[in-house]
């Protein structure tokens, strides 16, 4: 495994056990967040807020990881599979209740001084609105 897919395995650990300052070291100072269908946000503490919505909003663990890089490790991807549940309302979105989803996604990376410096993520929006019912 290379340098590359050994940062992005630690970021995903970070994320399955709920280590929101071990993700967060993962990532530079001036990280850029691509939001599945949003919009773009910049910075370590916007990246913060974002996971303290997560947090309220969602429990989810991602199983069946599979991460990829390129040959000089400055670009990495990965594939998985979210199993959650929708825990509080989050904005814009239905109301929450406990509802439960499995859900294919992937994220694209890049990467800069041994750390994450772009992550763009996407899923299924519409899958996901029809498994927690709109």
């Amino acid at each position: 495994m290379s340098e590359a897919q050994r940062l992005i395995q630690r970021y995903y650990d970070a994320f399955n056990a709920g280590d929101w300052e071990a993700m967060l070291a993962c990532l530079t100072a001036d990280v850029v967040h691509d939001i599945n269908q949003g919009g773009r946000e910049t910075g370590r503490e916007a990246f913060r807020a974002f996971l303290a919505r997560m947090r309220r909003c969602y429990r989810e663990t991602l199983r069946d990881i599979v991460v990829m890089s390129n040959a000089e490790g400055d670009r990495a991807a990965a594939e998985y599979v979210v199993h959650g549940e929708y825990l509080a309302d989050d904005e814009g979105l239905p109301p929450a209740h406990g509802q439960r989803y499995v859900l294919p996604g992937g994220a694209f990376f890049a990467l800069r001084d041994g750390r994450i410096a772009r992550v763009t993520n996407y899923y299924n929006l519409e899958d996901w609105l029809a498994q927690v019912g709109r």
